[in-house]
């Protein structure tokens, strides 16, 4: 946390984590620049709790809620209003940690958060073209008229006001390698398919035959992912295969209420 002396409108740096030993400090030391850190840890046997530690005194152990309710319970914890919301497999870049800060204390009350320009690092490039990009991030805002919704495990801040894009990139390495990606699409897919038939969306096989090749056509070609090579190209598939898994699993879902 900086060591200066509390701004006139400060500022609280909120992370939700379990079992990032390898990326927490580097998540946490960007966000140096927060008046304070709150993590919140769900139970974490890798060492994560102790390294943030080294950062902040607010570490707090709570079992996981589901993405939308553990974030809510995050910002809950937080002692300003005005909170940048990160996950633990990013950073804040030094250019935008400055324009972060220099944002809001220019803040006349009328811009409620700010949006931040995501590029991901995965298979030895970085993605500024393709499926992962643009990727404009809500995760600068005021507490007060913002709160986190969505359907898990692809949570958003939902916001009252007007939003700002701020210059600066939120860097991100969200898979360590390709089995930790096939890893999480099961179950990224396997939480969006119950979410999907928890809020009464019933499975059609247009989806599951059509939407999986659209997603690589817009990917690959329309989003210029061929431009990133092979990591482009392993990229459109995934994103085509997590989309066939999503629906697939949803007529799991109802094939077994079926039975």
């Amino acid at each position: 946390m900086s060591d200066e002396t509390p701004s006139a409108k400060p500022i609280s740096g909120v992370v939700i984590c379990l079992n990032e030993a390898d990326r927490i400090g580097r998540c946490l030391e960007s966000l140096a620049f927060c008046d304070e850190i709150v993590v919140v840890d769900s139970g974490s046997t890798d060492g994560t709790r102790e390294i943030a530690r080294k950062y902040t005194p607010t570490v707090i152990e709570q079992a996981f809620l589901g993405y939308v309710k553990q974030k809510n319970f995050a910002l809950s914890l937080a002692k300003h209003d005005w909170v940048v919301c990160i996950d633990a497999d990013e950073a804040i870049s030094p250019e935008l940690a400055a324009n972060i800060r220099g944002a809001v204390e220019r803040n006349d009350g009328v811009v409620s958060g700010y949006s931040l320009d995501r590029v991901t690092h995965y298979l030895g490039v970085w993605h500024d073209r393709g499926e992962w990009y643009p990727d404009w991030q809500l995760r600068v805002f005021r507490r007060s008229r913002g709160h986190f919704g969505g359907l898990d495990p692809h949570d958003r801040v939902e916001l009252d006001g007007p939003i700002e894009r701020l210059a600066g990139r939120l860097l991100h390495w969200n898979y360590r390698d390709l089995s930790d990606h096939i890893q999480t699409m099961d179950r990224f897919s396997a939480r969006m398919a119950r979410s999907l038939a928890d809020t009464g969306v019933r499975f059609r096989l247009r989806d599951l035959v059509l939407r999986p090749p659209a997603r690589f056509f817009k990917s690959y070609l329309l989003q210029q992912g061929f431009r990133r090579g092979i990591p482009g190209f392993v990229v459109s598939i995934a994103g085509a295969y997590y989309v066939f898994m999503k629906y697939a699993k949803l007529w799991e879902l109802e094939r077994r209420a079926r039975e």
